[in-house]
């Protein structure tokens, strides 16, 4: 029996296309349970499609699926509706089931108005999923009302089964990675918190479950040995028992896995003494949910967090050689010029190294959701208009689409016109077993100013010093081939030629046998008029056609067109 599982598109696109781009890891989850239930199964990510592509109506010819799944966040629900469409014109049989958040909140409103959904799962959905499919293949339909978690129609009645309970042993779920490959993983489910724009704790209670370490761990290497080596750890946050996190830490550690890792966490449930273990273990971000410099809209928001802990949480994670990032919202209730202000005086205490600013958007399942049916006597068919969500300025008329704006380019330049200085100010712990992982940070961040996602912004003021700062902040730690490399680089932009010359041929004392430490020397010499120097560099690679281009132009200018030739010709 094939089963199709599938992730829709959005109607909009992203700035932050990590948002919207990967797969839920709750599909990985329930194709997993099913793979080990005997089911033939798919997982299609059709998040760069359309409402036109062609690709959707032709996989579903290809692959003739018995039944089909799509994951719904809340924007991709007219993406999974649109593919339902398909999906009944390719074959008016197949049953056709949605699950995930967007589904969970708004199970009777699609079920009211859309003829192609059949089921609808509501909360967890690894067992109530398999047990429909297990009823199905079976010809039990008959039987399907005695699934908790599940919506269906009956006899023109839309059913509901009821709550299904919380799978309350999190380890006695497969570990996808045994099936799929990806980058994504969770140590827990729940969130203790009540944020009012949030709807995690509706959709797995505020009761948190968590994996055990070996579990985590297992999960982590059964992916690196299958390629991967840079991980997003999902939780809302992962930080929540201190001896359980630094558990796992040791344990990454102590198998020697050589990998790296971003989490989220909340500036109450952090201490020096994980963020040591954290970093060791590889990991290099945390992200943390600041929302608001003002105090009276973080309480409005019911985001319960002090000004305090925000500043001690920041100062000693960058201090780990952990980039710090903070998540911000602006647009709130009770938002105004001078709370912008206190959101950007904030941001220059905090210094952070990465913002992400979002506009207040209302989901279904969170409480400014509920405030706002209830406000404007409105309900959940205002979602049949063909859009992704609901911005909360939209409806209070103490703010307006240019103020909107102006507060979040505001917030921008507040943050951008000091990004330098918050480089410069870094001071990372005296810890001889973190040389290594502090080189690396200073070349990798070096590296998002000159390459990265700041390359590009003309807000941040002197870009080349703080790159070659922390270039240099990198070297003074231990010998590293980024920074050397980027160094060099950098000087030979500024046509700096015989200080490129010196600096990456002590990187080659490091790294000899690197190709581009050797080709930037190389190129150097050139603009040094010293190909001969120049020329054993190139040589070095003769599988390399840029290398042979070089060492042919070395050639020619030493005056042996037939040499040059003939590298030419090979």
């Amino acid at each position: 029996m094939k089963v199709l599982l599938i992730y829709p598109y959005f109607l909009e696109k992203r700035v932050h296309t990590e948002d919207t781009s990967v797969v839920p890891m709750g599909l990985y989850s329930i194709g997993a349970l099913l793979k080990e239930n005997g089911f033939d199964v798919e997982i299609l990510n059709f998040y760069n499609l359309n409402r036109s592509s062609p690709e959707i109506r032709n996989s579903l010819l290809e692959k003739k699926p018995d039944i089909i799944g799509c994951s719904i966040l809340h924007g991709n629900r007219w993406g999974g509706i649109d593919i339902a469409g398909t999906a009944r014109e390719v074959d008016p049989s197949v049953p056709i089931v949605f699950g995930g958040a967007g589904a969970t909140f708004l199970w009777k409103h699609l079920m009211t108005h859309f003829e192609a959904i059949d089921y609808v799962v509501v909360g967890e959905g690894e067992y109530p999923f398999l047990q429909l499919v297990k009823r199905i293949k079976n010809g039990q339909k008959d039987r399907i009302k005695d699934i908790k978690g599940l919506v269906f129609r009956e006899k023109g009645e839309i059913v509901f089964t009821g709550k299904a309970e919380v799978i309350p042993d999190l380890d006695s779920l497969p570990i996808p990675a045994k099936h799929f490959t990806y980058n994504h993983l969770s140590l827990t489910r729940g969130c203790p918190g009540a944020c009012t724009f949030c709807g995690s704790p509706r959709i797995w209670g505020r009761k948190v479950r968590f994996h055990s370490a070996v579990y985590f761990v297992d999960h982590l290497e059964l992916l690196h040995k299958k390629g991967v080596d840079f991980f997003y750890v999902s939780d809302d946050t992962f930080t929540l028992k201190e001896k359980l996190v630094i558990q796992i830490c040791k344990m990454i550690l102590e198998r020697n896995l050589r990998i790296t890792w971003v989490a989220i966490s909340h500036v109450n449930h952090i201490s020096e003494e994980m963020l040591y273990w954290m970093r060791l273990a590889g990991c290099s971000q945390i992200s943390y949910g600041v929302e608001s410099g003002s105090e009276k809209i973080r309480s409005r928001l019911c985001k319960n967090i002090k000004t305090d802990a925000i500043e001690k949480a920041f100062e000693i994670t960058g201090k780990y050689g952990i980039l710090a990032r903070a998540y911000f919202i602006y647009g709130c209730p009770q938002e105004t010029w001078e709370t912008i202000g206190e959101s950007i005086d904030l941001i220059r205490r905090i210094k952070p190294l990465s913002v992400i600013f979002y506009i207040l958007d209302l989901f279904p399942g969170t409480a400014l959701y509920d405030e706002f049916k209830r406000n404007f006597h409105v309900s959940d068919d205002i979602w049949l208009n063909r859009m992704e969500d609901i911005l909360y300025f939209e409806n209070d008329p103490e703010l307006s689409q240019e103020m909107i704006l102006a507060f979040g380019k505001k917030l921008r330049a507040g943050f951008y016109e000091n990004l330098s200085w918050f480089a410069d100010e870094i001071s990372l712990v005296d810890k001889k077993e973190l040389i290594e992982k502090h080189s690396d940070f200073c070349s990798r961040l070096a590296m998002t100013f000159s390459h990265g996602d700041y390359a590009e912004i003309d807000a941040i003021p002197h870009k080349e010093k703080t790159v070659e700062m922390l270039y240099r902040k990198a070297l003074g730690y231990m010998p590293n081939h980024r920074a050397f490399l980027g160094l060099g680089i950098l000087q030979q932009k500024n046509r700096e030629f015989k200080a490129a010359a010196e600096n990456l041929t002590q990187g080659l004392e490091y790294f000899p046998d690197s190709e581009p430490l050797n080709t930037c020397l190389g190129i150097t010499y050139m603009n040094l008029n010293e190909h001969e120097k120049a020329l054993p560099h190139f040589l070095k690679f003769p599988d390399s056609g840029q290398s042979v281009r070089y060492a042919s132009d070395c050639y020619r200018a030493l005056g042996e067109p037939q040499k040059a030739a003939m590298l030419k010709n090979k």
